[in-house]
C-alpha cells in the first residue's frame, strides 16, 4: 500500500507541467542554460520550497533543494537526476527522478519526520549534452571532475559555455564552486525510467540497477579502391562497403558471443555514387557492458575479426576510439536497501543493468550510488511516446521513501 501522502497522480501532473516548458512548439526540447531551463528551475524550485526545502541554484545552473536532518554536519543523502532533454523528448527521462525526490521529501515533511541526515534533491542542468555536445556537465561539475576547458566548448551557434553561464545570470569565474566534497554526501540515489523492456516483461513496477554499463565508441574506416561499377570484375574488386557489411555482421556476432550490446549507428560510403564501387567506408561502433572485463574481451575479439575482414578483402583498416568509459557499479548496501524496500511492498525486486548513461556515473566520485528503475511502456525512451503509469510512479516514490528510512536506521 502506497502512503496516502505520496501521490503518483501528482508526480505525473508535475511531469506534464514541466514538459510544457519547451524551446520548440509541439515538441519537448529543453537545453542547458536556455530560458526554458531557467523557467524549469523556477517551477521545480517552487515545488521544492513547498516541500520544506531551502533552494538554491549553483554556479553551473544546477537546482538544489535541501531539508536538514537532526544531526548537524552529518553527510547528506542526495536524490537527483536531470532537467534537460534531448530534442523531441519524452516527459519522464530525467524529470521523473527529480520530482520523485521532491515527492519523498514532501511526504517526510507532512508526516513531521526528520531524518538523522539531510536530504538533498538536485535537478542537474545538463546530462544529455544536447546543446554543447558534452554530456553530464551538471553532475561532473558537482563531482569536481570538470576542467577549465569546459568553459570554451561552444554550441551550434558558436556560443561558449562561459558566455551562456553569464547570459543565464551566473558568473563563469565561479564555476568551480559547484563542486562538492566527498564528505558532504553519504549516498546518491537516482530514480529513472528503465529505457528498456525488461520490467514490463517481468510484470514489475520497479527494479534495482546493478551497474551502469561502460561504453566504448570507435570510428572504423575501411579503404579499398574506387572503380567503375560496370567494368571492374567482381573478383578484382576492393569494395570497402562490402567489407563494411561484413564488419557490421562481425559486430553483431561479437556482441552475442560475449553477452554485451553493440551497435553500428552510422555507415558512410565514399564517393557515394550509384555507378562507382565504394573506395572507402566509415562506420561507428558503440559497445557496452556492465562489467569492464567483458567489454575489453569483446573489443579484442572484434579487433581480430575486423582485421581478418580487411585482410581477406585487401582493404586498409583504421580504428579510432572516440569515447571510452568504464562501468559504474552500484553500491551493494544501497542495492540491498532498495531491494528490501521493494520486497516489503510485495515486489520481486529484480536486478538489471543500465545500458544508458546517467548522472550517477559522475556522482560515484563523491559517494556510493544506487539507482531505481521504473517500468515504462514498451521500453521506449528519448521519444514523445515515453509512458509510465501513476501507480508505478507512486510505487517508485514509496520505495525511495522507505529506503531513506532504512538508511536512517543505520545512523548512530
Amino acid at each position: 500500500m502506497i502512503d496516502a501522502t505520496i501521490s503518483g497522480d501528482r508526480l505525473l501532473a508535475r511531469c506534464d507541467a514541466l514538459a510544457a516548458l519547451s524551446e520548440t512548439e509541439g515538441a519537448l526540447t529543453r537545453t542547458y542554460l536556455s530560458p526554458q531551463h531557467a523557467e524549469a528551475n523556477a517551477l521545480v524550485g517552487g515545488w521544492m520550497a513547498e516541500a520544506g526545502m531551502t533552494v538554491r541554484v549553483d554556479a553551473l545552473g544546477n537546482l538544489i533543494g535541501r531539508r536538514d536532518g537532526t544531526t548537524p554536519g552529518a553527510p547528506a543523502v542526495m536524490i537527483g537526476s536531470h532537467l534537460d532533454t534531448v530534442r523531441d523528448a519524452g516527459r519522464y527521462d530525467g524529470m521523473l527522478g527529480v520530482l520523485t525526490g521532491i515527492e519523498v521529501v514532501e511526504a517526510l515533511a507532512e508526516a513531521g519526520r526528520t531524518l538523522p541526515f539531510a536530504v538533498e534533491v538536485v535537478g542537474f542542468g545538463d546530462e544529455e549534452g544536447t546543446r554543447f555536445g558534452t554530456t553530464l556537465i551538471g553532475s561532473l561539475g558537482v563531482a569536481g571532475l570538470l576542467t577549465p576547458e569546459i568553459l570554451s566548448v561552444r554550441d551550434r551557434d558558436g556560443v561558449a559555455l562561459g558566455e551562456a553561464l553569464r547570459a543565464f545570470g551566473l558568473d563563469p569565474a565561479l564555476w568551480t564552486t559547484a563542486a562538492r566534497h566527498p564528505g558532504d554526501l553519504r549516498a546518491y540515489l537516482e530514480v529513472h525510467i528503465e529505457q528498456g523492456p525488461q520490467l514490463e516483461a517481468l510484470g514489475e513496477a520497479v527494479g534495482v540497477v546493478t551497474a551502469i554499463a561502460g561504453a566504448t565508441r570507435r570510428a572504423i574506416t575501411l579503404t579499398g579502391q574506387a572503380g567503375h561499377a560496370g567494368t571492374v570484375p567482381m573478383d578484382a574488386r576492393r569494395d570497402a562497403l562490402a567489407g563494411a557489411a561484413e564488419a557490421i555482421l562481425a559486430v553483431e556476432a561479437v556482441a552475442r558471443d560475449h553477452g554485451v550490446v553493440a551497435t553500428v549507428g552510422t555507415v558512410e560510403a565514399h564517393p557515394g555514387a550509384v555507378n562507382v564501387i565504394p573506395g572507402a567506408a566509415r562506420l561507428t561502433v558503440d559497445l557496452r557492458a556492465a562489467e569492464d572485463p567483458a567489454r575489453v574481451a569483446a573489443l579484442a575479439d572484434l579487433d581480430g575479426r575486423l582485421t581478418g575482414v580487411a585482410q581477406r578483402r585487401a582493404l586498409a583498416l583504421s580504428m579510432d576510439t572516440m569515447h571510452d568509459s568504464g562501468a559504474t557499479p552500484c553500491a551493494p548496501p544501497l542495492m540491498d536497501a532498495l531491494s528490501r524496500a521493494i520486497a516489503d511492498r510485495g515486489g520481486a525486486a529484480p536486478r538489471l543493468m543500465s545500458g544508458a548513461g546517467h548522472d550517477a556515473m559522475a556522482m560515484t566520485a563523491l559517494a556510493p550510488v544506487a539507482m531505481l528503475f521504473v517500468r515504462c511502456a514498451g521500453g521506449i525512451s528519448h521519444n514523445p511516446a515515453e509512458a509510465i503509469t501513476a501507480a508505478d510512479a507512486g510505487t517508485a516514490a514509496a520505495v525511495l521513501h522507505d529506503t531513506l528510512l532504512l538508511l536512517a536506521e543505520d545512523c548512530p
